[in-house]
């Protein structure tokens, strides 16, 4: 077990909604655990994983992306335990990040992205969609940082998250922050939370569909935002049955 005196807590920001208990379960380990992967100049790289289990889980990726270089990461979190991916990017000139991930679960698990995203040299871009639904007391979470050095000028980033609270219980929270010292920039961020529309399942309903097919629907399109630039389609579909089978495994 970690020693308290060497956890994160919530007044670290990277960490104001975590599952500190989670993390305590995790080990001492965790913290000290990265995946580095680097891109050469130019090299194309894609990845999609499905994290979260029955058991607490930790996943911490370093990114570094040569001139031109493409990486492309595509997370489900649907486990019934608490599950937390952090994300450190830095990126070379014309490099390119493009960021995909979805939360989706009930229970009392917290399920989170952390990305730091940095644009170390000019002309680089990056998107970062998250998608979190929700039921129970469960909480699904984004802290998304992006930094532009000062010579990084023509950077291109975006962020943009949307949650989706099927129970009153449940809640979604995102923490979007920029750093910014460069001037020719384009940076932008929206965060909305919301319930399903009552109106299209009503529309659906009218028309002959179960209140479940109906649900799932509605949730498909929410989430299917998050992997529109995944090109696999067998990956695709990989991931959005994860998220899917979460849903149907419900109680609601």
């Amino acid at each position: 077990m970690l020693d308290t005196e060497t956890l994160p807590t919530r007044r670290d920001e990277a960490w104001r909604y975590a599952d500190i208990d989670a993390l305590e379960a995790i080990g001492t380990d965790a913290l000290d655990t990265w995946e580095d992967v680097t891109l050469s100049p130019g090299e194309t790289r894609r990845h999609a994983m499905i994290v979260g289990g029955d058991s607490p889980e930790l996943h911490r990726i370093r990114l570094t992306l040569g001139e031109g270089a493409r990486a492309e990461l595509f997370v489900t979190n649907a486990g019934a335990a608490s599950a937390r991916v952090e994300i450190e990017i830095s990126l070379g000139k014309g490099a390119h990040f493009e960021f995909g991930g979805v939360t989706i679960g009930g229970g009392e698990a917290v399920r989170e992205f952390v990305t730091t995203t940095t644009h170390a040299e000019p002309g680089g871009t990056s998107n970062q969609i998250v998608r979190a639904v929700h039921w129970d007391t469960a909480a699904g979470n984004f802290l998304g940082e992006i930094k532009v050095a000062r010579h990084a000028q023509q950077t291109d980033a975006a962020q943009d998250f949307k949650g989706l609270l099927l129970e009153a219980g449940a809640s979604a929270n995102a923490v979007p922050q920029l750093e910014i010292y460069a001037d020719d920039v384009k940076c932008a961020h929206g965060a909305t939370v919301g319930q399903l529309d009552e109106t299209a399942r009503y529309y659906m309903a009218a028309r002959g569909l179960p209140p479940e097919r109906a649900k799932r629907l509605l949730v498909q399109a929410f989430i299917g935002d998050a992997f529109v630039e995944l090109g696999d389609e067998a990956e695709h579909e990989r991931l959005l049955d994860a998220a899917l089978a979460a849903l149907e495994g419900s109680k609601l």
